[in-house]
């Protein structure tokens, strides 16, 4: 006997003997420089599965440290014909996010001929200052293709790098693709090209014209043109067709779940070793001033420019707190219980007023002094207070510098490490009053992005809910 119904909006075929369908899954790979996870959603995006694998960077042809493409293949490969063969999943779909500045150098045959090199390789300046100077000279070109002058971390350059020092290996090259799209590549064989990849600080985007920047034709560069990023190549995988994505960015994926539920205007603060500050709601021209204070944009999935900024802020905190409890004698975690204390807080305010203890009273100021006296502070708690308050000012500064001048943003999101640091978030929501600052506890934002993003393709009908995980501060 056969039994077929709907549960939930998912079709169920049921046989009496206790068999039943195998759950439709979308597989995400989300890429981080250390540690690459594998993620199963079902067609409600929640997360079915998670896998985590850490690998160690080898040496490049230079003998800089790389990743390990040759073994991030294989994995993702093994990983992809072991998902194909479950008996518990239905595989339906497969997407891509990864870490950004990060290209693929291929020959006419498809074939990769260079390591995957590190965005952090040194390079000589004399390299891009040959377009900096045809191109209006260095803060022109930075404004226009929005990002400030980052060397290898401007992808575009390191294509230049290749073309200038390793000319050999670059006569080959015929296709040049990001890091997401090349992992797409593995498995369906085909060339594209998104605008999140594009728009993630690369030199290689013309956001004044929206299109790649003239010097890549000049310098001969031929480059695919960008698709939307809900583009899907159907593949056959032991006989299942599968949908597989492009790629994304991940700092653009990240921000893909709040544009879906988010209501009003917001502003995005990832936090952890760094605290990304995102703004999807400035359409304002970066200024030289901003560039110059490590300010850049992205591009969204919709080819909106997004306006960042960033801070050292998770570095910050944990270099400051290591040299409080060497000299307090505390275990390394004991700040996380540490709660906000308006006595301390007033204290601290009294005692130094606008005058700051961890570091230089200057605007802008990103370096933690190196001749502390704590014996200014009688507890850690006193301490503790005081830097927090100084981060938060110098988080402050930088979520400033991408707030437009009609300023109209309602909401802040604060997500990462930091969500969890009552006194930073209640700092930054007394920094805001006319703002509501939210904690987001939703994890995975990154995988789950482009889950969303693949599922409107094969799916558009399907509308799941989404839980930011939001709590008011």
């Amino acid at each position: 006997m056969v039994i077929v119904g709907t549960f939930h909006g998912t079709s169920l075929l049921m046989i009496q003997h206790g068999l039943k369908m195998k759950e439709k899954v979308i597989a995400i790979f989300d890429i981080g420089k250390t540690n690459k996870k594998i993620l199963l959603f079902n067609y409600d995006l929640k997360v079915v599965s998670e896998t985590e694998q850490r690998f160690t960077e080898i040496a490049d042809d230079d003998e800089f440290p790389c990743e390990d493409i040759e073994r991030l293949e294989e994995w993702i490969r093994d990983n992809v014909n072991r998902l194909a063969k479950s008996e518990k999943y239905d595989l339906s779909a497969i997407n891509f996010a990864t870490y950004g500045a990060t290209l693929a150098f291929l020959d006419g045959s498809g074939k990769r001929i260079t390591p995957v090199y590190n965005y952090l390789k040194p390079v000589d300046d004399k390299i891009p200052e040959r377009i900096y100077k045809k191109y209006g000279g260095q803060d022109e070109f930075c404004r226009r293709t929005a990002s400030p002058a980052l060397g290898m971390l401007n992808s575009g350059i390191q294509v230049l790098w290749l073309k200038h020092r390793k000319t050999g290996l670059f006569e080959k090259v015929k296709y040049i693709l990001h890091f997401p799209q090349y992992l797409s590549y593995l498995l369906t064989g085909k060339i594209y090209s998104e605008h999140t990849s594009l728009g993630c600080h690369t030199a290689l985007w013309d956001f004044d014209n929206m299109n790649y920047h003239p010097w890549t034709s000049a310098e001969g560069l031929e480059l695919p043109d960008p698709v939307d990023i809900g583009t899907v190549e159907k593949v056959n995988i032991y006989g299942k067709n599968v949908s597989v994505g492009i790629g994304i960015h991940d700092s653009s994926s990240s921000l893909v779940p709040y544009f879906s539920a988010s209501k009003g205007k917001f502003i995005l603060l990832s936090t952890g070793t760094w605290c990304i500050n995102m703004n999807p709601f400035n359409s304002e021209i970066l200024t030289t001033e901003q560039l110059d204070l490590d300010c850049l944009c992205y591009l969204s999935i919709s080819q909106q420019p997004v306006k960042s900024s960033r801070l050292f802020l998770g570095h910050l905190h944990e270099t400051a707190v290591d040299q409080l409890n060497n000299h307090f004698e505390t275990d390394a975690d004991y700040y996380k219980n540490i709660k906000p204390d308006k006595r301390i807080l007033t204290d601290c305010m009294q005692k130094r007023g606008n005058n700051r203890f961890f570091f230089d009273n200057l605007p802008y100021s990103r370096k933690l002094k190196t001749d502390c006296d704590y014996y200014t502070f009688k507890t850690f708690e006193e301490a503790y207070h005081q830097l927090m308050i100084e981060l938060t000012e110098l988080t402050v500064e930088a979520i400033d510098l991408i707030l437009p001048v009609g300023d109209d943003i309602e909401n802040i999101y604060i997500t990462g490490g930091f969500a969890d640091n009552q006194l930073f978030y209640t700092l930054i929501s007394n920094a805001y009053p006319m703002k509501y600052v939210y904690t987001s506890e939703i994890s995975n934002t990154t995988a789950l992005g482009a889950a969303i993003v693949i599922l409107k393709t094969i799916a558009p009908d399907n509308k799941p809910l989404l839980n930011l995980g939001l709590n008011r501060c």
